[in-house]
């Protein structure tokens, strides 16, 4: 069974969530020959004071 953990920032809409997870389960199952019923996406919303690149902060970009 496939577990994908994907972080994002938060914000994102329900809507967006849902079509995003269709998706990936739909080129998963399509990639790795499985149901979409063996697929699990767990999605983490991070703020952007608590992600960093380069050394700086979304937050202060």
């Amino acid at each position: 069974m496939p577990t994908i953990n994907v972080q994002i920032f938060e914000g994102r809409t329900a809507e967006q969530k849902k079509k995003f997870v269709e998706a990936v389960t739909e080129v998963t199952c399509k990639t790795l020959e499985c149901g979409p019923g063996a697929v699990d996406i767990i999605i983490t919303e991070v703020k952007k004071e608590n992600w960093a690149t380069a050394g700086k902060l979304w937050s202060e970009q």
